[in-house]
């Protein structure tokens, strides 16, 4: 039996202000090199990813003009205002071979230390349902604070995970719950939160915990160290 190929969304229309400056994040500098490039890189090198398909801000002028990678086909498309907008532009740009009962990956472009055993780990796994996540129990305390920044409340972290990407899903039903969430207002925070809205529960796989989102200029420090230990 051959294995599952699939495609893979890349939102990469955001701006990345808590890092600073002009520069949107995903094209800062990581190792010597722009941080979305890790990211593709890594992407690309899995053996059951077939092409990746990078979604750009309107008026993107960084983006390298990247057309393959590792043999697979590089495209691009123009994402929107939000995150859910992006990955819905990206799944309906994807090419005609990718069929709607299809499954379709979704990774955030700030996310390059992803374990590529974790990507099939979740193909393998999510495959065999309706989709799902990579993720991790949650392991610390859980705090709630008050408007003064002190802690009120501690909170069960039984059954609580944090969730990382990729995710997948179905094409057809994954553009489905994203419409259906733009057209109820509802500003979805990623692709699972869209598909629990619209009646489906995703797999939770776990992965590693070192599958950070570059999201602080320190971030960038460890996601250095992380990928040269990785290499």
């Amino acid at each position: 039996m051959n294995s599952p190929q699939v495609w893979c969304v890349v939102p990469s229309a955001g701006r990345g202000t808590r890092v600073g400056g002009d520069c949107p994040k995903q094209y800062l500098p990581l190792a010597g090199r722009p941080l979305i490039e890790h990211t593709l890189e890594r992407l690309a090198a899995h053996p059951q990813i077939a092409g990746l398909l990078v979604v750009l801000g309107a008026t993107d002028t960084h983006w390298p003009s990247i057309g393959m990678l590792h043999g697979k086909p590089v495209l691009t498309a123009v994402g929107g205002a939000e995150r859910s907008d992006s990955v819905l532009a990206g799944i309906d740009a994807l090419p005609e071979v990718v069929g709607a009962n299809d499954f379709v990956l979704v990774h955030d472009a700030a996310r390059p230390c992803v374990r590529l055993a974790d990507i099939g780990k979740l193909i393998e796994r999510a495959g065999a349902v309706d989709g799902g996540l990579l993720g991790a129990p949650l392991r610390d305390t859980l705090k709630r604070a008050d408007a003064a920044g002190r802690s009120e409340l501690t909170e069960p972290r039984d059954q609580r995970w944090r969730a990382f990407t990729p995710q997948m899903f179905r094409r057809a039903q994954l553009s489905m719950a994203l419409r259906d969430a733009a057209r109820r207002g509802v500003n979805v925070s990623d692709e699972a939160m869209a598909m629990e809205q619209a009646g489906f529960a995703p797999l939770l796989v776990e992965g590693a915990e070192d599958n950070i989102k570059v999201t602080t200029a320190a971030d960038f420090a460890l996601a250095e160290f992380l990928l040269a230990r990785t290499a």
